[in-house]
Protein backbone atom coordinates (compact mmCIF):
# COMPACT_ATOMS: atom_id res chain seq x y z
CA UNK A 1 0.00 0.00 0.00
CA UNK A 2 1.29 3.73 -0.87
CA UNK A 3 1.59 5.75 2.08
CA UNK A 4 -0.30 9.36 1.83
CA UNK A 5 1.33 12.28 3.82
CA UNK A 6 -1.59 13.88 5.73
CA UNK A 7 -1.26 16.70 7.63
CA UNK A 8 -1.39 15.94 11.44
CA UNK A 9 -4.44 16.70 13.50
CA UNK A 10 -4.76 17.19 16.73
CA UNK A 11 -7.36 15.60 18.47
CA UNK A 12 -10.18 17.71 20.72
CA UNK A 13 -9.83 17.53 24.85
CA UNK A 14 -14.09 15.92 24.33
CA UNK A 15 -12.72 13.39 22.23
CA UNK A 16 -10.27 12.40 24.73
CA UNK A 17 -12.30 12.96 27.65
CA UNK A 18 -15.09 10.73 25.74
CA UNK A 19 -12.44 7.84 24.80
CA UNK A 20 -11.44 8.03 28.59
CA UNK A 21 -14.84 7.39 29.71
CA UNK A 22 -15.43 4.81 27.31
CA UNK A 23 -12.21 2.37 28.61
CA UNK A 24 -13.48 3.56 32.12
CA UNK A 25 -16.91 2.81 32.13
CA UNK A 26 -17.56 0.60 29.44
CA UNK A 27 -14.45 -2.41 28.61
CA UNK A 28 -15.22 -3.29 25.33
CA UNK A 29 -14.25 -7.01 25.96
CA UNK A 30 -13.62 -9.69 28.66
CA UNK A 31 -10.38 -11.36 29.25
CA UNK A 32 -11.53 -14.62 27.06
CA UNK A 33 -10.59 -18.05 27.55
CA UNK A 34 -9.69 -20.23 24.17
CA UNK A 35 -11.88 -22.46 23.14
CA UNK A 36 -11.87 -24.61 19.96
CA UNK A 37 -13.22 -21.74 17.83
CA UNK A 38 -10.04 -19.88 16.97
CA UNK A 39 -11.94 -16.54 16.36
CA UNK A 40 -13.47 -16.14 20.45
CA UNK A 41 -13.69 -12.70 21.98
CA UNK A 42 -16.52 -12.58 23.68
CA UNK A 43 -18.52 -9.19 24.40
CA UNK A 44 -18.73 -7.78 28.24
CA UNK A 45 -20.92 -5.22 27.16
CA UNK A 46 -23.58 -5.06 24.39
CA UNK A 47 -22.25 -2.38 22.97
CA UNK A 48 -19.72 -3.21 19.49
CA UNK A 49 -16.95 -1.30 18.88
CA UNK A 50 -14.99 -1.29 15.24
CA UNK A 51 -11.82 -0.02 13.95
CA UNK A 52 -12.18 0.24 10.21
CA UNK A 53 -9.91 0.97 7.41
CA UNK A 54 -11.10 1.99 4.24
CA UNK A 55 -9.15 1.92 1.12
CA UNK A 56 -9.57 3.32 -2.88
CA UNK A 57 -8.89 0.62 -5.35
CA UNK A 58 -5.34 1.64 -5.79
CA UNK A 59 -5.09 0.44 -1.78
CA UNK A 60 -4.92 4.71 -0.63
CA UNK A 61 -6.51 5.14 2.68
CA UNK A 62 -9.68 7.15 2.43
CA UNK A 63 -10.02 10.18 5.19
CA UNK A 64 -13.42 12.27 5.04
CA UNK A 65 -16.07 10.00 4.92
CA UNK A 66 -19.15 10.02 6.93
CA UNK A 67 -21.05 7.92 9.69
CA UNK A 68 -23.93 7.52 6.53
CA UNK A 69 -21.12 6.52 4.42
CA UNK A 70 -21.01 2.96 6.11
CA UNK A 71 -23.83 0.60 6.84
CA UNK A 72 -22.70 -2.10 9.44
CA UNK A 73 -24.30 -5.66 9.46
CA UNK A 74 -24.65 -8.38 12.19
CA UNK A 75 -25.00 -11.92 10.57
CA UNK A 76 -26.81 -10.03 7.87
CA UNK A 77 -29.17 -7.74 10.03
CA UNK A 78 -28.31 -3.98 9.66
CA UNK A 79 -27.20 -2.37 12.56
CA UNK A 80 -27.64 1.53 13.74
CA UNK A 81 -24.57 3.11 14.77
CA UNK A 82 -24.49 4.73 17.97
CA UNK A 83 -20.90 6.29 18.38
CA UNK A 84 -18.82 7.81 14.84
CA UNK A 85 -15.03 9.40 14.93
CA UNK A 86 -13.20 10.27 11.72
CA UNK A 87 -10.53 11.65 13.55
CA UNK A 88 -6.95 10.72 13.29
CA UNK A 89 -7.35 9.48 17.09
CA UNK A 90 -3.73 8.56 19.24
CA UNK A 91 -2.65 4.83 19.22
CA UNK A 92 -1.15 2.47 21.52
CA UNK A 93 1.11 -0.05 20.01
CA UNK A 94 3.59 -3.57 21.08
CA UNK A 95 6.62 -3.95 18.34
CA UNK A 96 7.12 -7.42 18.52
CA UNK A 97 10.48 -8.32 17.49
CA UNK A 98 11.60 -12.11 17.05
CA UNK A 99 15.29 -12.70 18.00
CA UNK A 100 14.97 -16.36 17.59
CA UNK A 101 17.48 -18.42 16.06
CA UNK A 102 16.16 -18.82 12.96
CA UNK A 103 16.60 -14.44 12.79
CA UNK A 104 20.40 -14.10 13.10
CA UNK A 105 20.94 -12.89 9.18
CA UNK A 106 17.76 -10.62 9.62
CA UNK A 107 18.56 -8.68 13.59
CA UNK A 108 19.66 -5.72 11.22
CA UNK A 109 16.42 -5.28 9.35
CA UNK A 110 14.02 -6.01 12.09
CA UNK A 111 15.87 -3.44 14.05
CA UNK A 112 15.40 -0.99 11.44
CA UNK A 113 11.81 -2.18 11.02
CA UNK A 114 11.45 -1.28 14.44
CA UNK A 115 13.32 1.77 14.48
CA UNK A 116 10.85 2.99 11.41
CA UNK A 117 7.97 2.22 13.24
CA UNK A 118 9.19 4.23 15.88
CA UNK A 119 10.03 7.45 13.54
CA UNK A 120 6.63 7.50 12.19
CA UNK A 121 5.11 7.71 15.37
CA UNK A 122 2.96 11.15 15.69
CA UNK A 123 3.57 13.22 19.36
CA UNK A 124 0.47 11.83 20.92
CA UNK A 125 1.08 7.98 20.07
CA UNK A 126 2.72 5.82 21.88
CA UNK A 127 4.51 2.29 21.66
CA UNK A 128 6.41 -0.19 23.34
CA UNK A 129 9.01 -2.94 21.74
CA UNK A 130 9.96 -6.34 23.45
CA UNK A 131 11.62 -9.29 21.68
CA UNK A 132 10.73 -12.93 22.14
CA UNK A 133 12.55 -16.10 21.43
CA UNK A 134 12.13 -18.54 24.26
CA UNK A 135 11.54 -15.75 26.71
CA UNK A 136 9.07 -12.61 26.21
CA UNK A 137 11.06 -9.72 27.21
CA UNK A 138 10.78 -5.82 27.05
CA UNK A 139 13.15 -3.78 25.24
CA UNK A 140 11.27 -0.20 25.71
CA UNK A 141 7.91 0.84 27.46
CA UNK A 142 5.33 3.02 25.96
CA UNK A 143 6.86 6.13 24.94
CA UNK A 144 6.49 8.72 22.48
CA UNK A 145 10.25 8.34 21.37
CA UNK A 146 11.33 7.84 17.90
CA UNK A 147 14.46 6.26 18.93
CA UNK A 148 15.15 2.56 19.90
CA UNK A 149 17.02 2.59 23.54
CA UNK A 150 20.38 0.71 23.71
CA UNK A 151 19.37 -2.30 24.48
CA UNK A 152 17.25 -2.88 21.06
CA UNK A 153 20.75 -2.92 19.29
CA UNK A 154 22.37 -5.61 21.77
CA UNK A 155 19.96 -8.23 22.00
CA UNK A 156 21.23 -11.40 19.45
CA UNK A 157 19.15 -13.95 17.80
CA UNK A 158 18.95 -17.11 20.22
CA UNK A 159 16.52 -20.06 20.74
CA UNK A 160 13.06 -20.82 19.97
CA UNK A 161 10.05 -19.15 18.49
CA UNK A 162 7.18 -18.20 21.40
CA UNK A 163 5.34 -15.75 19.06
CA UNK A 164 1.72 -17.01 20.84
CA UNK A 165 3.00 -15.92 24.00
CA UNK A 166 4.59 -12.77 23.43
CA UNK A 167 1.40 -11.78 21.05
CA UNK A 168 -0.67 -12.73 24.58
CA UNK A 169 1.91 -10.61 26.14
CA UNK A 170 1.19 -7.78 24.17
CA UNK A 171 -2.55 -8.02 24.19
CA UNK A 172 -2.52 -7.92 27.99
CA UNK A 173 -0.25 -4.76 28.23
CA UNK A 174 -2.42 -2.99 25.73
CA UNK A 175 -5.62 -3.96 27.51
CA UNK A 176 -3.93 -1.78 30.22
CA UNK A 177 -4.20 1.11 28.16
CA UNK A 178 -6.47 4.28 27.64
CA UNK A 179 -5.87 4.62 23.82
CA UNK A 180 -9.41 3.23 21.74
CA UNK A 181 -6.93 2.05 19.01
CA UNK A 182 -4.56 -0.77 19.80
CA UNK A 183 -2.16 -2.46 17.32
CA UNK A 184 0.30 -5.25 17.77
CA UNK A 185 2.73 -5.41 15.44
CA UNK A 186 5.02 -8.63 14.96
CA UNK A 187 8.12 -8.98 13.03
CA UNK A 188 9.24 -12.60 12.81
CA UNK A 189 9.81 -15.21 9.70
CA UNK A 190 9.22 -18.23 11.92
CA UNK A 191 6.33 -20.27 13.12
CA UNK A 192 5.93 -20.91 16.74
CA UNK A 193 7.46 -23.78 18.23
CA UNK A 194 7.53 -22.96 22.03
CA UNK A 195 4.88 -21.19 23.28
CA UNK A 196 2.99 -22.42 26.24
CA UNK A 197 -0.64 -19.91 24.79
CA UNK A 198 -1.92 -21.74 21.87
CA UNK A 199 -2.68 -19.68 19.00
CA UNK A 200 -6.81 -19.51 19.48
CA UNK A 201 -5.69 -17.83 22.89
CA UNK A 202 -3.33 -15.65 21.98
CA UNK A 203 -6.03 -14.42 19.12
CA UNK A 204 -8.63 -14.23 21.65
CA UNK A 205 -6.55 -12.20 23.73
CA UNK A 206 -5.83 -9.60 21.18
CA UNK A 207 -9.51 -9.48 20.39
CA UNK A 208 -10.23 -8.84 24.16
CA UNK A 209 -7.81 -6.13 24.33
CA UNK A 210 -9.71 -4.62 20.73
CA UNK A 211 -6.13 -4.98 19.17
CA UNK A 212 -5.80 -5.34 15.62
CA UNK A 213 -2.34 -7.57 14.86
CA UNK A 214 0.14 -6.59 11.86
CA UNK A 215 2.43 -9.26 10.63
CA UNK A 216 5.15 -8.72 9.10
CA UNK A 217 6.98 -12.15 7.66
CA UNK A 218 10.64 -11.37 7.27
CA UNK A 219 11.07 -15.00 5.76
CA UNK A 220 12.75 -14.97 2.36
CA UNK A 221 10.68 -17.23 -0.52
CA UNK A 222 12.81 -20.11 -0.30
CA UNK A 223 12.08 -20.87 3.15
CA UNK A 224 8.56 -19.77 3.14
CA UNK A 225 8.11 -22.55 0.47
CA UNK A 226 8.90 -25.08 3.12
CA UNK A 227 6.42 -27.11 5.25
CA UNK A 228 7.32 -25.03 8.38
CA UNK A 229 7.39 -22.13 6.42
CA UNK A 230 3.69 -22.57 4.98
CA UNK A 231 2.44 -23.25 8.48
CA UNK A 232 4.76 -19.98 9.34
CA UNK A 233 2.93 -18.05 7.21
CA UNK A 234 -0.57 -19.41 8.01
CA UNK A 235 -0.33 -18.63 11.45
CA UNK A 236 0.97 -14.85 10.90
CA UNK A 237 -1.84 -14.62 7.94
CA UNK A 238 -4.65 -15.70 10.29
CA UNK A 239 -3.36 -13.17 12.80
CA UNK A 240 -4.00 -10.50 11.32
CA UNK A 241 -6.71 -11.23 9.13
CA UNK A 242 -8.95 -12.19 11.79
CA UNK A 243 -7.77 -9.32 14.10
CA UNK A 244 -8.65 -7.21 10.90
CA UNK A 245 -5.02 -6.48 10.36
CA UNK A 246 -2.50 -6.89 7.62
CA UNK A 247 -0.26 -9.66 6.59
CA UNK A 248 2.84 -8.56 4.93
CA UNK A 249 5.97 -11.04 2.85
CA UNK A 250 8.72 -8.31 3.49
CA UNK A 251 12.18 -9.67 3.61
CA UNK A 252 13.89 -6.43 4.04
CA UNK A 253 14.71 -3.22 1.44
CA UNK A 254 11.89 -1.35 0.41
CA UNK A 255 9.37 -3.07 0.84
CA UNK A 256 10.06 -3.54 4.72
CA UNK A 257 10.18 -0.05 4.60
CA UNK A 258 6.96 0.71 2.88
CA UNK A 259 5.20 -1.97 5.16
CA UNK A 260 5.88 -0.12 8.42
CA UNK A 261 5.24 3.40 7.00
CA UNK A 262 1.64 1.68 5.87
CA UNK A 263 0.74 0.48 9.30
CA UNK A 264 1.72 3.79 11.01
CA UNK A 265 -0.38 5.92 8.34
CA UNK A 266 -3.28 3.05 8.99
CA UNK A 267 -3.31 3.41 12.73
CA UNK A 268 -3.40 6.86 12.52
CA UNK A 269 -6.21 7.07 9.47
CA UNK A 270 -8.98 4.42 11.11
CA UNK A 271 -12.90 4.81 12.14
CA UNK A 272 -14.24 4.08 14.76
CA UNK A 273 -17.68 2.95 14.99
CA UNK A 274 -19.58 1.55 17.86
CA UNK A 275 -23.00 -0.17 17.74
CA UNK A 276 -25.74 -1.82 20.30
CA UNK A 277 -26.63 -5.38 18.36
CA UNK A 278 -30.35 -5.92 17.33
CA UNK A 279 -29.58 -9.46 18.69
CA UNK A 280 -29.14 -8.75 22.47
CA UNK A 281 -29.27 -12.69 23.55
CA UNK A 282 -26.23 -13.88 25.81
CA UNK A 283 -26.20 -17.11 23.99
CA UNK A 284 -22.13 -17.14 23.50
CA UNK A 285 -22.95 -17.95 19.78
CA UNK A 286 -20.37 -15.84 16.75
CA UNK A 287 -21.82 -12.92 15.34
CA UNK A 288 -20.56 -12.27 11.74
CA UNK A 289 -19.67 -8.63 11.08
CA UNK A 290 -19.87 -7.47 7.42
CA UNK A 291 -19.36 -3.40 6.49
CA UNK A 292 -20.77 -2.42 3.69
CA UNK A 293 -20.08 1.37 2.13
CA UNK A 294 -22.19 3.97 -0.10
CA UNK A 295 -19.40 3.59 -2.62
CA UNK A 296 -18.48 1.03 -4.13
CA UNK A 297 -15.50 1.54 -5.47
CA UNK A 298 -14.35 1.21 -1.74
CA UNK A 299 -13.59 -1.48 0.99
CA UNK A 300 -13.62 -1.69 4.38
CA UNK A 301 -11.71 -3.97 6.77
CA UNK A 302 -12.05 -4.57 10.17
CA UNK A 303 -12.54 -7.62 13.00
CA UNK A 304 -14.46 -10.84 10.72
CA UNK A 305 -17.14 -10.51 14.25
CA UNK A 306 -17.14 -11.54 17.92
CA UNK A 307 -18.61 -14.28 20.11
CA UNK A 308 -21.63 -12.75 22.48
CA UNK A 309 -21.02 -13.49 25.96
CA UNK A 310 -22.74 -16.14 27.63
CA UNK A 311 -25.98 -15.98 30.19
CA UNK A 312 -24.36 -16.15 34.16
Amino acid sequence: MKRLHSPQRFVPISLLLFATLIVISLPFFSNAQATQDDDVVRVTTDLVVLNVTVVNGEGRYVHHLKKTDFNIFEDGHVQAISNFSAEETPFAAVVLMDTSGSMEERMTLARAAAIHFLEGLRDEDVAAVYNFDSKVQLIQDFSPSHDLVPRGFSVRAKGVTSLNDAILHAAQELSKRQERRRAIVVISDGADNHSSASQDRALAAALAASATIYTVNMADIESRNTRDGHIATSALRAFAEKSGGIYVDAPGGLALREAFSSIVEELGSQYTIAYEPTNRTHDGRWRAIDIKLSRSELKARTRKGYRAKRQG
